[in-house]
């Protein structure tokens, strides 16, 4: 488990690794850059370079954590990929349930999977579920998202690719929205996140905008920090409230 830059979180843990790519905003993906760097520096964890990969050596690292913590699972695959057997992320599972100090962020593009495990399966009450909502037609994740009686339930719109539309937030209680970073970001407009913003004050879901990524607001490319994460002169990272 691991410090993090990454803004709506504050520790990484990932007892699996690598991952496939299903969906628009895989293409660029960042976790499949950073597996290079760390393949590159001899560790260990990362030997197998992107090949989906579970590590039953560190089921227990949050337990070691007595401080809480906010705790993404799996920055660096997806725990509901269809090749981590369901008896693998009972074992998450349970790590998740015995140390209730923590709240654990479990984000998916694989929400059918997802909802499929949790079918006969009690969520934890420190889990939040959420699902990546990148182009217009992976809404249909939410739906699969909605029904679960998960504590915190969220969505995540980076990299956000095209205009969303109308959306149902409908038991949504948080939603991420990002543009995308690195030499071959594509561009996000600022018309698609202020359409999200207006949805999710309308219907009372907490909003946090991430950042501009490569491409500024004004549509600009330059490096992510110089755009950083203004809408109108203003920063906007709600948290949801339990």
């Amino acid at each position: 488990m691991k410090t993090t830059k990454i803004e709506w979180t504050d520790k990484t843990w990932n007892p699996i690794t690598g991952c496939t790519k299903i969906s628009a905003g895989c293409a660029n993906c960042y976790a499949e850059v950073m597996f290079k760097r760390l393949q590159a520096m001899k560790q260990d964890k990362y030997k197998n370079g992107f090949t989906l990969t579970m590590h039953n050596d560190v089921l227990d690292e949050p337990i070691k954590w007595k401080k809480p913590h906010t705790i993404f699972v799996c920055s660096m695959s997806d725990l509901f990929h269809e090749n981590v057997p369901f008896v693998f992320i009972d074992k998450v599972m349970e790590t998740i349930k015995s140390t209730p100090q923590h709240n654990y962020q479990i984000l998916t593009k694989r929400a059918s999977r997802m909802a499929e495990y949790f079918s006969d399966k009690s969520i934890p009450e420190n889990a939040w579920l959420g699902v990546t909502v990148d182009i217009a037609s992976s809404k249909s994740r939410i739906d699969f998202l909605r029904n679960l009686n998960a504590p915190i339930k969220f969505l995540s719109c980076e990299p956000l690719l095209e205009d969303l539309g109308d959306m149902n937030l409908d038991g949504i209680d948080w939603v991420i929205v990002g543009g995308e970073s690195g030499v071959r970001a594509r561009p996000m407009k600022e018309e698609w996140v202020t359409n999200i913003k207006v949805q999710s004050e309308k219907q009372g879901s907490a909003f946090f905008f991430k950042q501009w990524g490569t491409w500024g607001s004004d549509g600009i490319k330059r490096n992510k920090k110089a755009n950083g994460k203004l809408i109108n002169g203003k920063v906007y990272q709600a948290m949801p409230t339990l």
